[in-house]
């Protein structure tokens, strides 16, 4: 029997089948000749792309041919600010980062307070708001050029994102949006009217320098319905259409499903303190046996043990080194204690160093954000 998973841009529940996903969506998946034509670039092939993190794509080979050419592409991405920061959304800020640097392309960062404001009953704007300001600290903090990045709060920067997005919307009928969203009788109309708003920076730069410039949106596979419709509006508004890659989800401490801030105790927030974050990771699920005798003569099963899976998002050494992770845990020669003791002390250390950027963030945040 398949099991049953949901992926939307608003909710992600289920063991993700991401071929299944790789079918349903349209997308295709990054294959060897891909990576070979992207190393050619980066020199070396980043970890999120030799582990398989970054899967998926739409028109990255298109992307890579515009710029073979000696036409530069720009980088979109954005956050749903609507509480603080946790390490699963870092993770397309790093590659992302990382494609900044390789290429030397811009990053036009959204902040979409006002899909949060809409779309949760529970946050005001002025909530929502803060946390704008909040997770740009983390943002920042990644290392992003200031030359080359912008961030920019859809309410504060609506005059101009409104002009982009009302053409956007003219070509979207209802039942297109009904189609890709699932909007039913229920949603507010500002709801309706959202993805005209994130579909706006596929085209801003193009606007701004008034002239076609590519784009190339690194996002998790979540995301990826905003930008269908803003494909198919493109070219009757004269403008390229944006290209993906996206990312799998990085998994929270508990028993299956993705890192999610609605269960706390199983997600690592940049804001946690080290300590509190190693506590965390301590009290995590494993595929451990039940007690350690029995995990000695049975083995464990890495498959499903959430150490093991931050191991390939946190563990930057050889990959050979993670494939003797797994083989030791499968024979029971490699406890549970000691898998979580190693990803504690990297977390912690991760965090720290995170934390002392995100607090010199402050002192430039004015630098990085776009205003009307």
């Amino acid at each position: 029997m398949p099991k049953k998973f949901v992926v939307t841009p608003w909710e992600v529940k289920g063991e993700v089948d991401y071929d299944k996903l790789i079918k349903e969506f349209g997308t295709k998946k990054i294959d060897d000749a891909l990576l070979e034509r992207i190393e050619k670039h980066a020199g070396e092939l980043h970890l999120y792309l030799k582990r398989g993190i970054f899967f998926s794509h739409r028109d990255f080979d298109w992307i890579l041919d515009k710029y073979e050419k000696g036409e530069k592409f720009y980088l979109y991405t954005g956050r749903g600010p609507s509480g603080n920061t946790h390490i699963g959304h870092l993770v397309p800020w790093i590659f992302t980062k990382h494609l900044q640097d390789v290429f030397g392309a811009e990053l036009y960062f959204q902040m979409t307070d006002d899909e949060k404001f809409l779309f949760k009953r529970d946050i005001d704007l002025k909530t929502s708001m803060g946390f704008t300001y909040k997770n740009a600290l983390d943002v920042i903090a990644c290392g992003f050029d200031p030359k080359k990045t912008f961030i920019f709060s859809d309410i504060e920067y609506a005059k101009t994102l409104y002009k982009i997005g009302v053409q956007v919307a003219k070509h979207i009928t209802f039942s297109t949006a009904k189609a890709v969203f699932g909007f039913t009788n229920e949603n507010n109309i500002g709801t309706i009217f959202f993805p005209a708003i994130q579909a706006a920076p596929c085209f801003l730069p193009s606007v701004l320098k008034g002239k076609n410039i590519p784009c190339l949106i690194p996002a998790a596979i979540d995301q990826d319905p905003y930008w269908r419709p803003s494909r198919d509006v493109a070219p009757k508004l004269g403008f390229y259409k944006p290209a993906q890659i996206h990312c799998k989800f990085i998994p929270g401490l508990g028993k299956g499903g993705k890192m999610s801030a609605s269960e706390p105790e199983t997600c690592i927030f940049t804001t946690d303190s080290p300590e509190v974050a190693g506590k965390k990771v301590m009290n995590a699920f494993t595929g451990g046996a039940g007690t350690v005798k029995e995990h000695k003569e049975k083995g464990g099963e890495p498959e499903i043990c959430t150490i093991y899976n931050y191991y390939r998002f946190f563990f930057e050494g050889a990959d050979k080194r993670l494939e003797e992770v797994f083989h030791a845990c499968k024979r029971g020669e490699l406890i549970c204690g000691e898998c979580k003791g190693v990803l504690a002390e990297r977390v912690k250390k991760f965090l720290t160093e995170h934390q002392k950027k995100r607090e010199k963030a402050k002192d430039v945040i004015q630098d990085f954000m776009l205003k009307d």
